[in-house]
């Protein structure tokens, strides 16, 4: 027989002692339980803000990526915008010529110039149209039968172009009052024009409030700070439209230093229309007043900056604002003695008949300076300005007295244009807008027909090449051959450019 396994000290404790022991043991366990979980969901925590921050970071990045992307096509729609619209102003001698018989037929005679700018979507409208994948024509119905066999004819990626070429020598040009030449002979026109734009007694709210610099400025304190910042000399200019006023009334203050701006008067031409903004009393009511009334339409502002200082006014495309403002100004009336600058309600009815016709012509009013002239002397005759002025007097506008030679301030040419091209490119959430603005000259730019032939050169003639043309290359190249050359450009020279 077997002898019987000797019990171990563990196996020879008390019940009671082992039955603690494990419960030590199972008191341990439950105290470890739930760290697993605890690192787990720690983990996934830290994962999950990680992953936020990366998706957050990224999404930014990419926004920034697109609108970058987006900005600089929408910028390069602007840019070819411009350079279709310089193409179309050089065409404009050519379709003046063309169509001058046609006018001649309808009673428009004399040396006109065709505004082939007020009509940009019908001539470049192909060009905005939109392609299909792989650079395929636009549909006729997008861009004309014409335009439908065209390649590469309109844009690719969904955006778009918006146009508007003004005339800037419709405008009141506060620049003149910076001529060394005219001297104080442009500085009273500009003031009388001035004063005759703010002196409609509806307007007086504004100038018994305080301006932008917290004083008090009447309207003769605005206009002559408005030619004083231009003007060359240090004498203080009094706009004041009686005759016989005195055009200075001592040294120009220091105006600016004693409200605190850091600047003081130019005493130079002004370089942009926003340059407008640092003149005394040029507060937000006033811009919107007088100077820019409505920023969407460029058309319908009033001043400028651009154009040859001694540019007459072009009555062909001024507005009816204009044109009345440039009719009551003591210049060219007895301001007192017409009826149309004292009544308002003759101002309102030459507003509302201007306002039709040039709606109804593209923007066009008076052809020539003479059709001005006829239609406020309401002279009877066969021309448009005859038939205008029949207009006006059904209307109640009574006729005006010009003084003598009135026509030397008016023109019906324009050598500045303003170019506003936005390029547009249209997004899932947002829409990205890019504005170019251009202003050309045409001053001494050689037509189309003529760019080809010698003599005056340029680059129109020679691609561009050496900028000598014709039979003048051996001459010596000078600053004023040089300006020359650059003007003879059928496209015009760009005076001013900005990006926004």
């Amino acid at each position: 027989m077997s002898r019987p396994r000797r019990r171990s000290e563990r196996e020879r404790a008390s019940p009671a002692m082992q039955g603690g022991r494990g419960l030590r043991r199972l008191r341990r366990r439950r105290e470890r339980r739930g760290v697993a979980l605890v690192m787990v969901l720690g983990a996934i925590t830290v994962l999950t803000v990680f992953l936020t921050e990366l998706q957050e970071e990224t999404s930014t990045e990419l926004s920034a990526a697109l609108a970058d992307r987006d900005a600089l096509r929408a910028e390069y729609y602007a840019k070819s915008a411009v350079n279709l619209s310089r193409m179309l102003i050089a065409s404009e001698p050519s379709v003046s010529t063309a169509i001058g018989p046609m006018l001649a037929i309808v009673g428009i005679r004399g040396k006109f110039q065709v505004p082939v700018w007020k009509f940009t979507d019908m001539f470049l409208g192909p060009f905005n149209a939109q392609l299909a994948e792989g650079g395929a024509a636009p549909p006729p119905e997008a861009a004309g039968e014409g335009s439908a066999t065209g390649k590469n004819l309109g844009l690719t990626g969904g955006g778009r172009f918006e146009l508007k070429i003004v005339d800037e020598d419709s405008k009141i040009n506060v620049n003149r009052a910076a001529d060394d030449v005219g001297g104080i002979s442009d500085q009273i026109a500009i003031g009388n024009q001035l004063l005759s734009l703010m002196s409609d007694a509806q307007y007086n709210a504004l100038f018994e409030e305080r301006d932008g610099d917290g004083q008090f400025s009447d309207r003769a304190t605005i206009c002559s700070a408005l030619i004083d910042w231009a003007d060359p000399g240090d004498q203080t200019f009094a706009c004041d439209a009686t005759p016989n006023a005195p055009s200075s009334t001592g040294a120009e203050d220091s105006f600016y230093q004693t409200v605190g701006l850091p600047y003081q008067r130019k005493n130079a031409p002004y370089d942009s229309v926003d340059e407008l903004r640092l003149i005394r009393g040029m507060n937000d009511d006033f811009w919107a007043t007088f100077v820019d009334p409505d920023p969407s339409n460029p058309d319908k502002r009033v001043l400028t900056v651009w154009g040859n200082r001694r540019q007459k006014v072009n009555v062909s495309s001024a507005n009816a604002l204009t044109l009345l403002r440039l009719t009551c100004t003591a210049d060219f009336v007895d301001i007192a003695t017409t009826p149309l600058c004292t009544d308002v309600n003759q101002q309102t009815a030459f507003l509302t008949v201007a306002s039709l016709v040039q709606s109804m012509t593209g923007g066009l009013l008076f052809p020539t300076p003479r059709d001005y002239v006829d239609a406020m002397t309401q002279r009877a005759g066969s021309s448009l300005g005859g038939m205008l002025g029949q207009q006006f007097k059904a209307m109640g506008v009574e006729a005006v007295t010009f003084r003598p030679n009135v026509t030397r301030s008016l023109g019906n040419r324009t050598n500045f244009l303003s170019i506003y091209a936005d390029g547009v490119v249209p997004g899932n959430k947002r829409e990205t807008r890019v504005r170019v603005h251009a202003v050309v000259d045409l001053t001494g730019a050689t037509p189309l027909s003529q760019s080809g032939s010698g003599g005056s050169g340029g680059s129109g003639g020679s691609g561009g090449e050496g900028g000598n043309g014709g039979g003048s290359s051996s001459a010596p190249a000078t600053p004023e051959t040089y300006e020359q050359q650059v003007r003879s450009n059928p496209a015009g020279t760009i005076i001013y450019y900005r990006i926004d």
